[in-house]
């Protein structure tokens, strides 16, 4: 494959994402089948099927469900994320969170419960809370 081939792919790659730019404010559900990258503020859920990515100027004031998040901004709701969720430190949660991963940089706030799971299983304590 050419190099110009490649670039013509990771083009297409990156057309792929949806943004919501800086100066946006959305009102209502967001869903997406591709990544989406958040700089504006939703005032409602966001639904993506793979990553979702808050900017530090980004908002969300509503429940967010994907594959994978990372948070740089504010979130004023609950998160429900089947794999790695990154709070980065300029991040903010206020809502429960339910994830297969959790990072939380030093500097981040939350605010709420959080319950680890894998993806077969559900609650990653299941199996122990039976037994006791």
């Amino acid at each position: 494959m050419s190099c110009w081939e490649e670039t013509k792919i990771l083009r297409m790659q990156m057309m792929e994402r949806t943004l919501i730019g800086k100066e946006t404010t959305f009102d209502g559900d967001l869903t997406s089948a591709e990544t989406v990258r958040i700089d504006g503020v939703i005032n409602g859920n966001c639904s993506c099927e793979k990553k979702l990515i808050l900017s530090a100027e980004g908002q969300v004031k509503g429940n967010i469900t994907a594959q994978s998040v990372i948070i740089s901004g504010r979130v004023d709701g609950d998160i429900t994320v089947q794999g790695k969720l990154e709070l980065l430190s300029t991040g903010k949660i206020a809502g429960n969170i339910t994830a297969g991963s959790l990072v939380i940089d030093e500097g981040a706030a939350f605010d709420g419960r959080c319950t680890m799971s894998s993806p077969s299983s559900g609650n990653l304590f299941a199996d122990t809370e039976e037994e006791g």
